[in-house]
């Protein structure tokens, strides 16, 4: 009993020790998290607004004029070949299956795309995606690991802009960025977003009474970049997000798993240790009744 039993409190305290460490992750998690989807909430009226502005704006004629707005022919047509994915991941793990879903989500998009006849080439921003293609031995035109849990518009920038200028030069056929969807801290699934060309929202049913000033094309010519590198702001702001609900799940779970742990250890310990006590009982009993007779 005696070696059991200190194999046993060895366990029990080392699962104590790994539930310490799950629960501070779940704190710490906990208040990125708050700080993550304040965010997102702010990023999302601004993102509204620029849809309805572009939507009031964009025409058939004006369509034709700006490159971000025209769809490429494709490769059998004499389109351009190469097409451009975005993967955006985290850079740490203990996020349960957040990474590997987002990888899942861009395996899809690169198949279907190469399925298409494009060569597909893929910028990677966050560790965990970068090294699982790395392991597979797929190059990278990207790999940003200096983003983190923190992104700003001008990491947007940075990661969109070389694209845009590709795009107009007729270089790339198309531009999606694969990021994770927050839609609640328990909900975040991967989701492709078509960046390029810029798919103009519905125009309303009825003309708007603007003025504009300067002219429409003029207007467009300054907001289409600042719309394509905001869908981008919005994607790394969400995977954030998403990241860190997802880690405060992955933390919960294994804290509550550890509980578990300990409480049935606990129990095989005390059983253990009374059925030794009850044998020592029993062979003083014994002993004293034979001692007696």
């Amino acid at each position: 009993m005696a070696g059991k039993g200190r194999q046993l409190r060895g366990r029990i305290k080392s699962v104590q020790n790994t539930r310490k460490i799950t629960r501070t992750m779940e704190l710490v998690a906990t208040s990125k998290l708050k700080r993550a989807q304040d965010r997102v909430v702010a990023a999302r009226p601004y993102a509204e607004a620029l849809r309805q502005v572009l939507a009031d704006l964009v025409t058939r004629e004006l369509a034709e004029r700006f490159p971000l707005l025209r769809t490429p022919a494709p490769p059998s047509k004499g389109g351009p070949r190469k097409a451009v994915v975005i993967l955006v991941t985290s850079n740490r793990g203990l996020a349960g299956a957040f990474n590997s879903n987002l990888i899942k989500e861009a395996r899809r998009q690169i198949e279907k795309l190469e399925a298409a006849g494009y060569q597909v080439e893929l910028h990677a921003v966050g560790k965990k995606g970068a090294g699982f293609f790395k392991y597979l031995r797929r190059p990278l035109a990207a790999d940003r690991q200096d983003i983190g849990d923190k992104p700003t518009a001008e990491h947007a920038a940075s990661l969109v802009e070389p694209l845009v200028a590709a795009y107009e030069r007729g270089e790339v056929a198309s531009v999606d960025l694969v990021h994770a969807k927050f839609v609640t801290p328990l909900t975040t699934p991967p989701a492709t977003t078509r960046i390029l060309p810029v798919e103009a929202p519905p125009g309303r049913t009825r003309a708007p009474n603007y003025i504009f000033a300067p002219d429409p094309g003029a207007i467009l010519e300054q907001l289409l970049p600042l719309y394509v590198r905001n869908m981008v702001y919005r994607g790394l702001v969400e995977t954030a997000a998403g990241e860190q609900g997802a880690r405060r799940t992955a933390m919960k779970n294994a804290t509550d798993n550890a509980g578990e742990i300990i409480d049935y250890l606990t129990r095989t310990y005390n059983r253990q240790r009374q059925a030794a006590i009850t044998q020592e009982i029993s062979e003083i009993v014994g002993g004293a009744a034979a001692l007696q007779g």
